[in-house]
This record gives structure tokens, C-alpha cells and sequence, in this order.
């Protein structure tokens, strides 16, 4: 394996970096308080060519891969973890299905204006009654004609309030519980859409989670992925990709409380010599450190595997577990090593500590990946 990075992705590296450090990050703590969504940094991500990295030109993508997008994340997430999964879920849960398996049509006409940054895409397959078992999804398509009418709730739908289009997944034969499951494509403006309770959370607050409501909704038969019976399929390939975006976001994160926690130790003096003297902490900060290497490699192998189309279902369900739980670690520690100061907004590391936590629940909480991981080890 080549630990090297190439000219191209060194530049998504700079790029992503830049971004983060000299636009998002100046007015990051005031969108948490304010629970404000960065929309002109989501548009400079569409405009850098970040959103379309891993598909192809021709639909508005970027001709890169998927380790290209890992990195774009990683970077953008050590400043920003809520504009980091908007930008994940736009492009790995909303985009993977329609470019993995869409129609030239659907394709050409739902991939670019979200790969553009000019709109969000959001996925919508959680329920009220249905997490982590998607055999409890009631939300129901009903074909009529030329036409689905669909009708149900969705919930923690992250881009929901904002997003343009949806990958939604329905019921066409409720008998056959995930077989009888079918991915459309949804517009907002379709007649039925509406945006129900807005989500208060704990963390990623600038990121934009809701409801979505579909009461009598038209959708085109066109809209349809695939056939009908897929949609239990496409969506947890959907969530295979979107686990590698998850584990970039909170490797991001892990990496980015551990700088400012490194650099706090530097310049914080007490008993007279700067914090990293004690050597607890400089111990601490030492197995950290290896143990963000090891998340690392984890992930970056997960997109490796992705893009030499490779079997990635573990993979990336073993690198979203080991950097989510990564993520809070290090940003429990790196609140522990800034004192009180670690406990007040300003120093970012609080933030950081509660966007930590989310990372390890949605898109399959760790508990699913242990199932997936265990699912492989005794066939």
C-alpha cells in the first residue's frame, strides 16, 4: 500500500484546509449557538469540485475517488463537524444511490444540481418506529398508473429543512417487510412535501435536521431506482459509503480538539513549566496520537477498498466504529487537559466534544457495526 499522497490529493488536502481554517472557521461557535447553517461554505464546497469528488464528470462530479472525498471531509470536519455531514450526507447517501445505480436520466438530472453546490440532498429512510431496523418502515408507496402516490413521516432527516431532493425509501409491499422496500427520488416541490419539527440538538447544531412529510405525494415512475423490492438493498449500500463519511467527520473532529489541545499544552504554564512537561499528559497525548494513526489507516484502507471495487461493507463499518469512538475520546481528553477553560465555548473544545457524540449513533450506531464486523468473522 503507497502511504504517499499524490499531487492531487495533496491539493484537495491544501484546499480543504484552507477553507476550513480562513472561511469557516471565524464564525463557527456564533452558527452553533445560533444553530445557523454555513449555506455560502456548503456553495464554496459545490464550487471547489468537493461534493462531486468521487463521480464522474459527465454528471457534474470531480473524475476523483472516494479516498479524495475521505480527505475533503477529514479536513473540513477538525473546523466544522456540522457542515462536514451536510456535505457527507449530500454526497454519499443522497448521491451514492442515484450514481450507482440511477438511470442515465435520473443521473444527468439529479446529480448535478446537488454536485454544483447550488442544492442539498438529503436521505430519508429512519422512522419514528424505524432506526436500526428498517423493517419497521411504514412510510408507503402506492402505484397509480404512471405514478407512485406516497405517503408517510420521516425523521433526523440531516439536510431535511434544507434540501432540494431526497432519496426516500418506502414500502411498495408492506407483506414483505425490507423486501417489499423501493428507493425513489423525491423533489421538494413536488405537491404533499413539507418540512415537519425542526431537531434541537445536543451537537452538530448548525446542522439542519428535521422531519419530512409526505401526504399524497405524486412521484414519477421514473423516480423509481432500480425496481421495486430494492430499496433495503440501495440503502444500506448507500450507508456503507456514508460510514466512510461519518468516520471522516469524526476523525476530523478527534483531530482537531487534539491540535488545540496540543498547543494549549504548550503555551498553558502551571508550577511554573508549560503543561506538556508533566508527564502524564505528554504520555497521554502520546497514545492518542498512535491511536489516531491507527483510525486513520482504518479508513483511508475502507476507501481504498471502495475504489479498487473491493468488498467495503466491513471495512467501513470497522472505520466508522473506531473513529467515532475516537472522536470522543479524544475530545472528552482534550476538555480534561484545557481545565475549565476546556468547559467554555470560546476555546471550542466543548463543541467539538458534542459534536463527537452524534458520530456514534446515526448512520449505524456502533453497536450495528460490531453486528456487521462479528456478521463476517464465522462464515
Amino acid at each position: 500500500m503507497n502511504f504517499e499522497f499524490n499531487e492531487k490529493q495533496k491539493m484537495i488536502i491544501k484546499n480543504a484546509r484552507d477553507l476550513a481554517e480562513n472561511y469557516l472557521l471565524p464564525g463557527v461557535i456564533e452558527r452553533d449557538e445560533t444553530s445557523t447553517f454555513p449555506m455560502d461554505g456548503y456553495k464554496k464546497l459545490g464550487q471547489l469540485g468537493f461534493i462531486g469528488l468521487p463521480y464522474s464528470s459527465e454528471y457534474g462530479g470531480s473524475d476523483a475517488g472516494y479516498l479524495e472525498y475521505v480527505l475533503a471531509v477529514e479536513e473540513i470536519a477538525k473546523v466544522d463537524a456540522s457542515l462536514a455531514i451536510a456535505y457527507s450526507v449530500a454526497t454519499s447517501l443522497y448521491g451514492g444511490p442515484i450514481a450507482d445505480y440511477g438511470t442515465e436520466e435520473q443521473k444527468k438530472k439529479y446529480l448535478p444540481p446537488v454536485l454544483s453546490g447550488d442544492s442539498l440532498g438529503a436521505f430519508n429512510l429512519t422512522e419514528p418506529n424505524a432506526g436500526s431496523d428498517a423493517a419497521g418502515v411504514i412510510t408507503r408507496a402506492e402505484k397509480k398508473g404512471d405514478h407512485y402516490l406516497l405517503n408517510g413521516l420521516k425523521c433526523f432527516s440531516t439536510n431535511g429543512p434544507l434540501a432540494d431532493y431526497f432519496f426516500v425509501v418506502a414500502s411498495t409491499d408492506s407483506e414483505q417487510k425490507t423486501r417489499g422496500l423501493s428507493g425513489f427520488i423525491v423533489e421538494k416541490s413536488f405537491p404533499g412535501v413539507t418540512i415537519g419539527k425542526v431537531d434541537n440538538k445536543m451537537g452538530i447544531r448548525s446542522a439542519q435536521v428535521s422531519e419530512v412529510i409526505f401526504n399524497d405525494v405524486m412521484v414519477p415512475e421514473e423516480n423509481l431506482i432500480l425496481e421495486e423490492g430494492k430499496g433495503f438493498f440501495l440503502a444500506m449500500k448507500a450507508l456503507d459509503g456514508g460510514r466512510m463519511g461519518v468516520a471522516a467527520q469524526a476523525l476530523g473532529i478527534a483531530e482537531g480538539a487534539y491540535e488545540l489541545a496540543r498547543k494549549y499544552l504548550m503555551e498553558r504554564e502551571q508550577f511554573g513549566k508549560p503543561l506538556y512537561r508533566n508527564q502524564y499528559l505528554s504520555f497521554k497525548m502520546a497514545e492518542l496520537n498512535i491511536k489516531i494513526e491507527q483510525a486513520k489507516l482504518l479508513l483511508y484502507k475502507a476507501a481504498c477498498d471502495k475504489d479498487a471495487g473491493r468488498s467495503y461493507t466491513t471495512s467501513a463499518a470497522k472505520a466508522k466504529y473506531a473513529c467515532t469512538n475516537l472522536a470522543m475520546e479524544v475530545t472528552t481528553e482534550a476538555v480534561q487537559m484545557h481545565g475549565g477553560n476546556g468547559y467554555m465555548r470560546e476555546y471550542h473544545v466543548e463543541r467539538m466534544m458534542r459534536d463527537a457524540k452524534i458520530t456514534q449513533i446515526y448512520e449505524g450506531t456502533n453497536e450495528i457495526q460490531k453486528l456487521i464486523v462479528s456478521g463476517g468473522l464465522f462464515r
